[in-house]
C-alpha cells in the first residue's frame, strides 16, 4: 500500500529548501505548495478558536486561514468558500482543519499525498507531530558559511551575519537532536551539496525514505517553479534554472574575512560533523565571538519562553489536536479511510 503520510521540508533558511520543495512537488504523487503562514499561528492561538469538534469553531478557524491578511492562502489557487465548507464537514480536530488546506492543494493537482515547506519548522517538529502524528521530515543541510553569505543578502532577513551564524547553528543542533530521538522512518537528513552534485542518487534515497518510487521529473524541478514559487519571491530566481553546483562554496568571495574567521571558529565542530572543510582562517576577534554567543543566547531564551507558554497551554487543550485525514492517522484513531475534500463538499 502506498503511503499518504505528510511530508515536511525543514532547514536553515537559504539551505535550498525551496529547491527541494520543487523536487518533491515534481513527483507524480506529491504536492508541496509555496510557503504558507497559518500553520504555526493557528496552533499557538488554538484556544482562541476553541474545540474543533464544533462545526462553528471549525468555520471560524477556516475563515481566518482562507481570508487572513498574512496566511498566503490566496497563493494556493484554492476556492476559499469550498475549503471553509469542507472544513466544517470534515473531522473535528485542529490538525484536520489545517491539513485539509494541503489535502485540497494536492487534489488540485490530482495527487494523493501532500507536503509543506518552511525552514523554521525545524524548531517545531514536536508541534507538527502533535497535529500530524504520522508525519515525515526531510532536513536539508548546507554549508553554514554559504547560508550566512546568502542570508545577509536577503531583503527580508533582519539579523546581521552574526545572527545568521546563530540561526544556522540552531538549525543544525535541532537536526542532530531530531535525528537522534525520532524513528529512522520519520526524520531524514541530507546535504545540499550532495543533492545539487548528484540529484538522481540523492533523490532516490529521499524516495526510499518516504516510501515512493523515484520519479525522474524530480531531478528537473525548474519546470515547477512557475507553479509553486510565487513571482514576488525574486530571491528564488535560481529555482527557475537547472539544478547547479555554481553557488557551492561561494562564501569565499561573499563573506568578509572577519566573517569567515568567526564562522570557522564558532561553527567549526558542526561544520566538520557534516563534512565541510575549514579554510584555516585566523582566530576571530573576541568581540565577534562574544556577539555570536549573545545572539545564540537570545535565540535560546526566546525559544524557551515560547516553549514554556505552549507547555502551559497543553495543560488545558481546547479540543482534539491530531489530524484524522491520512490512513495512518485514522487507523490510530480506529476510523475508516477518509473521503476527499471535494467529496465532503458534494455529499
Amino acid at each position: 500500500m502506498q503511503s499518504d503520510r505528510p511530508l515536511f521540508v525543514v532547514g536553515c533558511p537559504r539551505s535550498g529548501t525551496t529547491m527541494l520543495q520543487l523536487m518533491l512537488h515534481s513527483h507524480q504523487r506529491i504536492a508541496v505548495p509555496p510557503e504558507t503562514r497559518f500553520l504555526g499561528p493557528a496552533y499557538f492561538s488554538r484556544r482562541t478558536y476553541g474545540d474543533m469538534r464544533l462545526a462553528d469553531n471549525r468555520r471560524k478557524l477556516a475563515k481566518w486561514i482562507a481570508n487572513g491578511r498574512n496566511t498566503k492562502f490566496r497563493e494556493l489557487g484554492l476556492d476559499s468558500t469550498e475549503y471553509i465548507q469542507a472544513a466544517m464537514l470534515g473531522p473535528g480536530s485542529l490538525g484536520s482543519v489545517i491539513g485539509m488546506v494541503f489535502k485540497a492543494y494536492a487534489e488540485r493537482f490530482g495527487k494523493p499525498r501532500w507536503g509543506d515547506k518552511r525552514p523554521s519548522y525545524y524548531r517545531h517538529v514536536e508541534m507538527l507531530m502533535r497535529m500530524f502524528p504520522d508525519a515525515q521530515f526531510v532536513h536539508l543541510i548546507r554549508d553554514g558559511r554559504d547560508c550566512v553569505a546568502s542570508l545577509k543578502e536577503m531583503p527580508w532577513y533582519k539579523p546581521d551575519s552574526i545572527g545568521a551564524m546563530a540561526n544556522w547553528a540552531e538549525a543544525v543542533d535541532f537536526g542532530r537532536r531530531h535525528a537522534r530521538k525520532l524513528p529512522a522512518d520519520t526524520f531524514y537528513q541530507l546535504r545540499y551539496e550532495d543533492l545539487t552534485a548528484d540529484p538522481e542518487t540523492e533523490l532516490k534515497k529521499v524516495c526510499a525514505f518516504i516510501g515512493e518510487d523515484y520519479d525522474p521529473a524530480m531531478s528537473e524541478p525548474q519546470h515547477m517553479a512557475e507553479v509553486a514559487v510565487p513571482a514576488h519571491k525574486v530571491w528564488h530566481h535560481n529555482t527557475h534554472g537547472e539544478v547547479t553546483t555554481a553557488r557551492t562554496g561561494s562564501w569565499a568571495s561573499r563573506l568578509e574575512p572577519w566573517e569567515i574567521a568567526l564562522c570557522e571558529d564558532v561553527l567549526a565542530e558542526r561544520l566538520a560533523v557534516h563534512g565541510y572543510e575549514l579554510s584555516g582562517a585566523p582566530k576571530p576577534e573576541r568581540q565577534h565571538v562574544a556577539a555570536f554567543k549573545d545572539a545564540a543566547s537570545k535565540r535560546r531564551s526566546a525559544r524557551q519562553r515560547k516553549y514554556n507558554r505552549d507547555r502551559f497551554l497543553r495543560l488545558r487543550e481546547p479540543g482534539p489536536i491530531a489530524a484524522l485525514l491520512t490512513d495512518g492517522q485514522r487507523k490510530l484513531a480506529g476510523l475508516p479511510q477518509q473521503r476527499t475534500a471535494r467529496e465532503l463538499v458534494s455529499r
